[in-house]
C-alpha cells in the first residue's frame, strides 16, 4: 500500500467504527423509542457515508463499500458481545475469522 493511499483507508476504518457506534447506539435506541441514542445514532450514519464518500475519492468503491461493511460486521459482533452481553458462537467466531481474511484479500487485490 502507497502511502497516498494511507489517509483512503484511514478513512475507511474511520467510517466503519461510527457506523459500529451507530449500531450500538440504535440497540440502545429500543427502536427508536429512546430519542437521544436514535439521534446518535442518525448523526453517525451521517457522519460514517461522510467518510466513505471521502474514501472513495481515492479507492474503488467496490473495494472501500466492502471494507466497509466488513469491518461494521465485525466491530457490530464484537460489540454486541462485549458491550450487549450478546453470545457468540464457535462458528460466529469462525465466521468472522473468514471476515477478516476476505477484507484482506480484498484490499489486496
Amino acid at each position: 500500500m502507497s502511502l497516498s493511499a494511507l489517509p483512503f483507508l484511514l478513512a475507511v476504518m474511520l467510517a466503519a467504527a461510527l457506523d459500529v457506534g451507530a449500531n450500538l447506539l440504535l440497540a440502545r435506541s429500543h427502536g427508536f423509542t429512546r430519542r437521544g441514542p436514535a439521534l446518535g445514532a442518525l448523526a453517525l450514519v451521517g457522519l460514517a457515508f461522510t467518510c466513505l464518500a471521502y474514501a472513495t475519492r481515492g479507492m474503488d468503491l467496490s473495494v472501500a463499500y466492502a471494507m466497509w461493511g466488513g469491518f461494521g460486521i465485525l466491530g457490530t459482533s464484537l460489540g454486541g458481545w462485549a458491550m450487549l452481553g450478546q453470545r457468540l458462537t464457535a462458528v460466529a467466531w469462525l465466521g468472522m475469522a473468514l471476515l477478516v481474511a476476505g477484507i484482506t484479500a480484498l484490499h489486496l487485490a
